[in-house]
C-alpha cells in the first residue's frame, strides 16, 4: 500500500482511495504474512474487530470510524439516519472493553440529520490523522520519562498496529530511541493471541529497535535480576479514578514491578480516558472462548473436557499506575481525571 497515514510502511485501518471500502491489515497473520482484506460495509468491519484482525483501542476506534464512512456511502434514502444507528450499534456489541470504539462511535454519529458521506469520510479521516498526531505527542512526553539507557518490558501490542500509526507505549519507545537514548526492549509473548510475539517483536525488528521475546511468567525473573529499568503499557480504557484496562497480564506485571521498585508508565490517548466510568469495577471485561486457552495454533494442548477461562483483559489500580501519559500531558495515575 502507498500513501499511508499511518506514516510507515504498514498500517492497521485504512480508508480506501474511492471511500467505499475499509482496508485493514489482517494482524492474524504477521509476522508470516502481510495481507490487506477489504471490507464494504460496517457488518463486516465489526466481525473483523469481533475476529481480532484489527486490535488495539485506538486502531479499533479508526476502524469503527472508516465503517460507518463507508456505511454512510452505501445506505440511502429515508431509513439512512436508522441503518446508520444500527450500523453502530453493531460495531459497538464487537468487543466491549476498549473505550476508544464507543467514542468512535458516538463521534462518527452525532447530528446525523445535517450531515452527508463526504463530511463522515472527512470526520473519519480526521479521526485517524488526529490519533497520529496524539501519538507523537504521548512519545515525546513519555521519552523523557525513560532514562538513557537500560531495558524497558512492554506487554501485549501498543505500536503503529494497535493506533493510526507510531503507536502509544511503543511511541514512547520510539520517540526515546530518536532521542538518542539507549534502550532496548523485553516483549512479553501475551498469551493466548501472542500479540508480543507476533506483532511487537516484528514491529521493533522491522524498525532496526534492539528486541527480545519472553514468555509472560518470566518477567519477575529479569526484575529480579536488576535488568528491567520501566515498563512502559499501552491501555484499553483509563477509568475516571485511574484504573487502567489492558490486555490479560498487565496487572501482573504492575504488581512486580512496584515490588522491585520500578516505575509502571501507561500511555494512552485521550479518548481512552473515560471520565463516564467511576472505577475499574465498573469496566465490562470481555470474555473470549476458553478455546483460545485450551488449544494453540488450532491445535488443543489441554486435555479433552478441561474448560479454559479467557478473560481479554485486567484492570490495574491507580495507585500502580507511576505515570498516566497522554498527548494531554503526563500525571500520577490516580490523577487521571485532570485530563478528562
Amino acid at each position: 500500500m502507498s500513501g499511508l497515514r499511518s506514516g510507515h510502511s504498514y498500517s492497521a485501518a485504512e480508508l480506501s482511495p474511492e471511500g467505499d471500502r475499509v482496508v485493514l491489515l489482517d494482524q492474524r497473520l504477521l509476522p508470516h504474512e502481510e495481507r490487506y482484506l477489504e471490507f464494504a460495509d460496517a457488518a463486516s468491519v465489526a466481525d473483523a474487530i469481533r475476529d481480532m484482525v484489527v486490535r488495539g483501542a485506538p486502531a479499533i476506534g479508526i476502524a469503527a470510524a472508516y465503517a460507518l464512512a463507508v456505511e454512510a456511502r452505501r445506505l440511502g434514502g429515508a431509513e439512512w439516519i436508522e441503518g446508520m444507528r444500527a450500523a453502530g450499534q453493531r460495531l459497538l456489541a464487537a468487543r466491549p472493553t476498549a473505550v476508544n470504539l464507543r467514542w468512535a462511535v458516538e463521534h462518527m454519529s452525532r447530528d446525523l440529520a445535517h450531515t452527508d458521506a463526504d463530511q463522515l469520510r472527512a470526520r473519519a479521516l480526521a479521526v485517524h490523522d488526529d490519533d497520529v498526531a496524539a501519538c507523537r505527542a504521548i512519545g515525546a512526553h513519555g521519552a523523557a520519562l525513560l532514562p538513557d539507557e537500560g531495558t524497558v518490558l512492554t506487554h501485549c501490542n501498543a505500536g503503529a498496529l494497535a493506533t493510526g500509526g507510531f503507536g502509544t507505549a511503543l511511541g514512547v519507545v520510539r520517540a526515546a530511541i530518536a532521542a538518542g537514548k539507549r534502550l532496548r526492549v523485553l516483549a512479553c509473548e501475551t498469551r493466548p493471541w501472542l500479540q508480543g510475539a507476533r506483532l511487537t517483536a516484528w514491529e521493533l525488528a522491522r524498525d532496526g529497535v534492539p528486541v527480545e521475546l519472553i514468555t509472560d511468567g518470566m518477567a519477575a525473573h529479569y526484575f529480579g535480576r536488576g535488568e528491567i529499568v520501566a515498563v512502559v503499557v499501552g491501555a484499553d480504557r483509563v477509568a475516571r479514578n485511574g484504573d487502567v484496562a489492558n490486555k490479560i497480564g498487565t496487572y501482573t506485571h504492575a504488581c512486580v514491578a512496584r515490588a522491585h521498585d520500578r516505575p509502571f508508565y501507561v500511555a494512552a490517548p485521550s479518548s481512552t480516558l473515560d471520565p463516564r466510568t467511576a472505577t475499574g469495577a465498573d469496566i465490562v471485561i470481555e470474555e473470549r472462548s476458553g478455546e483460545e486457552v485450551t488449544s494453540f495454533a488450532g491445535t488443543r494442548i489441554a486435555p479433552i473436557g478441561v474448560q479454559g477461562r479467557h478473560p481479554a483483559f485486567d484492570v490495574t489500580p491507580a495507585h500502580l499506575v507511576t505515570r498516566l501519559v497522554t498527548e494531554r500531558g503526563v500525571v500520577p495515575g490516580p490523577e487521571a481525571a485532570r485530563l478528562m
